[in-house]
């Protein structure tokens, strides 16, 4: 797969000193980046190409997580849409979609990357939370099979969502939260209903709706 010519590796790296309950205070990392972006095609690329451009983003986001963890941070914000971009319809986005169970389930990706099929970008941001002892709050899409009994379904039989997801320090999964609040994104559906999601921490409770690419 050809990526956008636009590579530079631009980034922008904050370290901000907030205050929590269960401490006087924490850091926190937010980063941004140039996004590595697919060529635009109406066809959809194969499975490995997707997975091919979303390690790319990685390799950028894992430096960025080492040196946030390095510094002290215990959690670092990722960019919305940082695997792969924001150009797509609902058939060529379906390449880069892994199924995000429900955090009840109490699953730790880097130590059993098959429990929900094939998820390999889920194991490799678990395991950048895991060896970094750091949380890692991503952005990555979803997608959840439904059937023809649900008039809502998709004629693809899936729902997909823009989804953020958050590993704790020992990698397992603690927050899943679709977007509601979507702006020019023809790929992805709106869930039935708005989500209020919060995650423990060590450090305090934070409320993960209210991120940089959404509001309540």
């Amino acid at each position: 797969m050809s990526t956008s010519s636009f590579q530079t590796s631009v980034a922008v790296f904050a370290l901000l000193i907030l205050h929590a309950g269960a401490l006087d205070t924490f850091t926190a990392a937010v980063y941004e980046h140039a996004v590595l972006l697919p060529k635009e095609t109406e066809t959809p690329v194969s499975r490995d190409d997707a997975l091919l451009l979303m390690n790319k983003n990685i390799d950028i986001l894992e430096k960025a997580i080492k040196q946030a963890a390095e510094q002290g941070a215990k959690i670092i914000v990722t960019p919305e849409d940082a695997l792969y971009g924001w150009k797509f319809s609902r058939e060529t986005i379906f390449p880069y979609l892994e199924d995000v169970p429900d955090p009840e389930v109490g699953w730790i990706p880097c130590q059993d990357p098959h429990r929900f099929g094939h998820t390999p970008i889920q194991a490799r941001l678990s395991c950048l939370a895991k060896n970094n002892s750091i949380y890692v709050l991503a952005n990555i899409g979803d997608k959840k099979p439904c059937n023809s009994y649900d008039s809502r379904c998709p004629p693809n039989g899936y729902y997909q969502y823009n989804t953020n997801v958050v590993y704790d320090m020992t990698g397992q999964l603690v927050a899943r939260y679709h977007k509601y609040h979507l702006y020019s994104e023809p790929q992805f559906d709106v869930p039935e209903k708005p989500e209020l999601v919060t995650f423990n921490t060590t450090f305090g409770s934070l409320d993960e709706c209210v991120a940089p690419t959404d509001s309540c």
